[in-house]
């Protein structure tokens, strides 16, 4: 059976990180000669061929997104719509399930890989093919048992706010804990609607209890206590994927970015970017952006322009540009981010510690400052400052959730001190896990065992 090779379906949520994430993992199963069905929406598939390195055993098979009332018209993933809109595109997803069961019908794969259509797993055991479902996870072990565990018995009351602050009781060891804003926003969005007549909790919930297994893009060394814990827990294989680091990229810098950057001296340069999804109102842009001018420091800053106003430029601040010109961008719009990071300008990445910038950040020079938005990010930036201590996170008010431009640039120069003992402390940590997740043969062994768990998986 080890020597069988196999064809995986993926189907992931409809949003570029995810796409991303699976696509990753893809390319490297097909590096070792297994199959891959790639489910993608009809638009949204010639932004992804650019990353599909195995064209001969990756085939993206197009799908139609229903249209549903509430979303714009042509909308494919969360890039084309704002936060809010979430939830109807989380519907069209699941009006797909007639494409979908039909494709896997006809396709026959031995797994299917998914993160959102929770109707999967069922319909699979269903249809007795021995097809097994695995939950491929975007997000941390540490989020999922943090949030999710059996242990908070979710499915018999309503967790509180003032419950979600602290880990569940035999949750491993950490520096862990949500503050009242955080744990505030997490219990508002675990139960409302995500799709029709489902709440996002459910929703999640399902995923994890119906899956055949459950995978991850970690490696025990990082998270190890955590997978263990989830394992307990939810009584099911937790494989692990190691960390998937993605392809260095074959394309070069865009030519004014490379020139520009290019004008500075090593490692002087703040980067900044929040991903595609995170906008921030208008009044917390601007403290970000004075953080950084308060600083001295020239710096690069890709983030969208807060909602309803019509672009990044007239959301600055007053008398801004005049000011920091010459040493300072803001851009709108989308930018190469792997190779902004590998620039030898940038000495400090400013991130809202989405799962993928993090990866991509710790196995570059530049010295992490963390700002979380939303969900598991705050979960990622715990693990990142205080159990990794890799980074510093901006301070931010408890009960509001908001920061200052005097405590953005107080991280941001905790970082980047060389003679400071939380600068000598992070430059330690971060470089210690740039070699750990540069070490050779470190992805291959758990590529290798990832698909001897898959083989064993199938019987």
């Amino acid at each position: 059976m080890s020597d069988q090779t196999l064809h995986i379906a993926m189907y992931p949520w409809f949003a570029m990180g995810h796409l991303t994430s699976f696509l990753h993992i893809s390319n490297k199963l097909a590096e070792r000669g297994h199959k891959i069905s790639f489910f993608i929406p009809i638009k949204t598939q010639p932004k992804m061929v650019q990353f599909n390195l195995h064209p001969d055993l990756i085939s993206f098979i197009p799908i139609n997104v229903p249209h549903v009332d509430g979303l714009p018209p042509g909308t494919e993933t969360t890039a084309d719509i704002t936060f809010h809109l979430h939830p109807h595109l989380v519907t069209a997803m699941d009006l797909t399930r007639p494409q979908i069961e039909q494709s896997l019908c006809e396709l026959n794969p031995n797994f299917v890989f998914f993160d959102f259509s929770y109707w999967l797993p069922e319909f699979l055991r269903q249809l007795g093919k021995n097809i097994k479902s695995v939950h491929y996870c975007t997000i941390s072990p540490a989020t999922v048992g943090y949030l999710i565990s059996p242990e908070r018995k979710l499915t018999e009351k309503m967790l509180t706010e003032f419950e979600y602050r602290e880990a569940p009781t035999s949750f491993p060891s950490s520096s862990i804990k949500l503050r009242a804003h955080e744990a505030r926003g997490l219990v508002y969005g675990a139960n409302q609607e995500y799709g029709r007549g489902i709440t996002f909790l459910k929703r999640q919930q399902i995923n994890f209890g119906d899956c055949d297994a459950i995978a991850f893009k970690t490696c025990r060394e990082l998270e190890g206590p955590f997978c263990n814990y989830l394992e307990t827990q939810l009584r099911k294989p937790v494989i692990l994927a190691g960390p998937v680091v993605p392809e260095p990229p074959s394309s070069q810098l865009e030519d004014k970015w490379a020139k520009w950057l290019g004008g500075f001296e090593p490692r002087a340069l703040i980067f900044c970017a929040f991903g595609s999804e995170c906008i921030l109102k208008k009044e917390q842009l601007q403290e970000l952006l004075l953080g950084f001018e308060l600083t001295g420091l020239p710096f690069f800053a890709a983030l969208k322009p807060p909602t309803g106003v019509e672009s990044i430029e007239s959301a600055l601040p007053q008398g801004f540009l005049e000011r920091v010109k010459g040493k300072g961008v803001v851009y709108g719009g989308w930018v190469q981010q792997p190779l902004i990071l590998k620039h030898p300008s940038v000495g400090c990445f400013v991130t809202h510690c989405g799962s993928g910038s993090l990866s991509e950040a710790l196995v570059n020079e530049c010295q992490l400052v963390l700002l979380p938005n939303v969900g598991d990010q705050f979960i990622n930036a715990r693990m990142m400052s205080g159990d990794l201590k890799v980074g510093v996170e901006v301070e931010k008010g408890d009960e509001d959730g908001l920061f200052s431009k005097a405590g953005v640039c107080k991280a941001v120069k905790a970082v980047i001190d060389e003679d400071s003992e939380v600068g000598k402390e992070v430059r330690a940590n971060h470089a210690k896990w740039r070699e750990f997740f540069s070490s050779k043969g470190l992805e291959n062994s758990y590529i290798d065992d990832f698909v001897h768990r898959l083989h064993k998986l199938l019987g």
